[in-house]
């Protein structure tokens, strides 16, 4: 995918040597991003992409202060409120969706970013970036069963899509502790995306899951 914005919010957190070493544990915050590619396209075509552009990051706080859920949520709902009024006027317009969608997303406010993802699905239902955003929001706000089942879709839709694959065995692995199924998913990423320029930390990930297979 040449060409394409980066989501300066999530780009951060998607460093492979960050990747492997977190995800051993947990989830990565950012795995709606899409861990192996960027679900993203331009601004101008966010009828078949999913990321409309570096425009949905909120204003950073000043370095070394972290804010609260609360004070992100705050900057989150101010900056898409004049948005919100566009989508009174046109509440089919998917780029505006999609722009709420990720300021929420980017503030952690996984419930109204999955909100949004959805009601841009129900005007584009084969956007598989689309779906596969809204299932790892799903996850981060506790509903692993529908974050399974919408990237599960989004393989129906789209078999050889990296980001649904790696995904799916994500939260198999670490929703569901079910890591043979992650390791499935993982291998069937492999064989479809054979030139995956990040195929050695797949199979990093797969060795670890086997092993925790044997284990239990």
């Amino acid at each position: 995918m040449p060409n394409q914005p980066k989501d300066p919010v999530s780009d951060q957190l998607w460093k492979p040597a960050v990747v492997y070493g977190m995800a051993s544990a947990c989830l990565l915050l950012g795995l709606a991003a899409g861990y192996l590619l960027r679900g993203s396209g331009s601004t101008a075509n966010t009828t078949t992409t999913a990321n409309p552009g570096a425009t949905t990051s909120l204003v950073p706080f000043p370095q070394g202060q972290t804010p609260t859920f609360d004070q992100m949520k705050h900057m989150a709902d101010k900056q898409v409120a004049p948005l919100l009024e566009k989508l009174q006027k046109d509440p089919k317009n998917k780029d505006v969706l999609l722009r709420v969608a990720y300021f929420y997303k980017s503030a952690h406010q996984f419930k109204e970013a999955a909100s949004y993802f959805n009601q841009t699905l129900q005007l584009d239902g084969n956007n598989v970036a689309v779906r596969t955003e809204m299932a790892s929001c799903l996850y981060f706000d506790g509903d692993v069963d529908r974050a399974l089942a919408q990237l599960e879709q989004s393989v129906k839709l789209s078999p050889k899509d990296a980001n649904s694959l790696f995904n799916l065995g994500m939260i198999r692995w670490k929703g569901k502790k079910d890591a043979a199924g992650a390791i499935r998913a993982w291998q069937q990423l492999l064989a479809s995306n054979p030139k995956l320029d990040r195929k050695p930390i797949v199979e990093r990930m797969i060795t670890e899951a086997q092993q925790q297979g044997s284990a239990q």
